[in-house]
């Protein structure tokens, strides 16, 4: 969502980005959402090499989105994939009752990432406003 906002499209980065889902390769560990942004923010500030100077920006906005991300998950207790979805992902029955079930806890996460999304694209326009 966040390479379509920027019109930067690079299905390399999607497909590394591929086992961010359930909370790190499906352990519930950090939610996806948080890490996609902030590899997004990445991709705009950081080096592409040793040899480059990161942008002072990466780390600030980041941190930014991490703070919001806190906010946006208060309610469940934590950043946590497993806290958020409340699934256990080895658990083939739960992940499709997650998934097929509209009552499931699914429609969370969807608010969780919608609401992130919401958050990285306020601090990129803020970002790009503070650079004119």
């Amino acid at each position: 969502m966040g390479q379509e906002k920027l019109n930067k499209k690079n299905e390399e980065v999607i497909k590394a980005l591929g086992a961010f889902g359930g909370g790190i390769a499906s352990t519930g560990q950090v939610c996806g959402a948080l890490l996609g942004g902030v590899a997004l923010i990445s991709s705009l500030y950081s080096r592409g090499n040793l040899e480059e100077k990161e942008d002072p920006r990466m780390w600030r906005l980041s941190h930014k989105l991490a703070k919001k991300f806190e906010g946006i998950t208060r309610e469940f207790g934590s950043v946590n994939c497993s806290d958020i979805a409340r699934v256990n992902w080895a658990d083939r029955e739960q992940v499709k009752t997650f998934y097929n079930q509209p009552d499931s806890r699914h429609q969370y996460c969807l608010k969780v990432v919608e609401d992130t999304a919401s958050a990285l694209g306020e601090i990129l326009e803020e970002a790009d406003q503070k650079s004119r």
